[in-house]
């Protein structure tokens, strides 16, 4: 039931040690676990070899500043890039989205990694966080890229993740540095934020990572630890049956439980079925606190992999180097405005 991170590009013997644990279901891998595509290879299989159990291997592969793997991948543009071009041709630019996510998914599976948490559907109006990760302001355009890159994803054999519901750009602060609370009512996040999730669970995306932030007018608690917005909103409402994973315990608006174990708690009490337990130094406490839980790993075996795909039967397929020269040619030179600059580049946040 917890997705940890781990410390370097290689296994250390305690990390070899935390694989074994019953609990640990995935492992979720950063920049700092990245040196070369054959390092990423060896690592997946490390990681593998050393677990007891299935484990899911994850990474935030979105592109623009938050893409982990660089040297060797694809330079993958940020996801705000695709507005400017949907306003003159909409059909091209949807077609162009689908390439992004298969291009991303593709190279991310042949590394042996089997997920990427994609797409951002969160609408772009200003927050910290977001930024150029956001497709759009508008619902209904976020909407119409939501469906495209799940779609994309699929194609590549990957599952697709919505995040981070029930919409996180609307409000300015960063959950990674700030509490957030947004003040609209339900009825105003469903006519807008809740339209590209909508949009995203009819095209059949596998699941969905939580906000940390608060919605006072629906839910005292951060939504990840809220079951009106886990199991009332979002399973029952929305009639949403994937996997529902936490943001990162780690990040500052996450410390609204209280410690580790407080907020590890919180998130399965609400019905999450995983937790991100990103910093390495928490994954012993993490590990401790969850001894005693019923197990519930069985629900990310669906999101494996289906089967080895490896960077040799990518780089001869055809459309791999089409995928490339498409984006490069139609979006090469759109310059994102939002959110350039700041941890996010190579590093760790998500």
């Amino acid at each position: 039931m917890l997705v940890i991170g781990i410390a370097g590009a290689e296994l250390a013997a305690h990390e070899r040690d935390w694989l074994q644990h019953d609990a640990c279901a995935g492992v979720i891998l950063f920049a700092r676990n990245f040196a070369s595509k054959n390092q990423l290879v060896e690592l997946t299989h490390a990681i593998r070899e050393a677990a007891r159990f299935p484990q899911l291997i994850c990474v935030d592969q979105e592109g623009g500043r938050v893409q982990r793997f660089r040297e060797g991948f694809s330079k993958l543009p940020a996801l705000e890039g695709f507005a400017s071009l949907y306003q003159r041709e909409r059909e091209r630019a949807l077609a162009l989205a689908r390439e992004h996510a298969w291009l991303m998914a593709s190279e991310v599976r042949a590394s042996g990694v089997d997920l990427s948490f994609a797409p951002v559907v969160d609408l772009g109006r200003g927050n910290r966080a977001i930024g150029s990760r956001a497709f759009a302001a508008e619902p209904e355009i976020v909407a119409a890229f939501t469906r495209a890159y799940v779609e994309g994803m699929h194609d590549a054999d990957m599952a697709a993740t919505l995040k981070h519901f029930p919409g996180h750009g609307s409000v300015l602060e960063d959950t990674h540095y700030d509490t957030a609370i947004d003040k609209r009512s339900l009825e105003e996040i469903r006519a807008q934020d809740l339209r590209p999730f909508a949009a995203g669970i009819e095209a059949g995306a596998d699941a969905v990572m939580m906000a940390h932030v608060i919605y006072p007018q629906v839910a005292p608690e951060p939504a990840g630890y809220s079951r009106r917005w886990v199991n009332d909103i979002l399973r029952t409402e929305m009639g949403f049956t994937g996997v529902v994973f936490s943001d990162d315990i780690g990040m500052a608006a996450g410390f609204a439980a209280g410690g580790v174990k407080a907020r590890i708690d919180a998130h399965l009490d609400a019905g999450c079925d995983a937790v991100l337990v990103c910093d390495p130094a928490l994954v012993p406490e993490g590990l401790a606190a969850v001894e005693g839980r019923a197990l519930n790993t069985l629900a990310l075996v669906g999101l494996l992999g289906q089967g080895p795909r490896g960077w040799s039967q990518l780089l001869a397929d055809e459309r791999y180097q089409a995928a490339q020269n498409r984006l490069e040619d139609a979006l090469g030179n759109i310059t994102t405005t939002a959110g350039q600059s700041g941890a996010y580049d190579n590093g760790s946040l998500a």
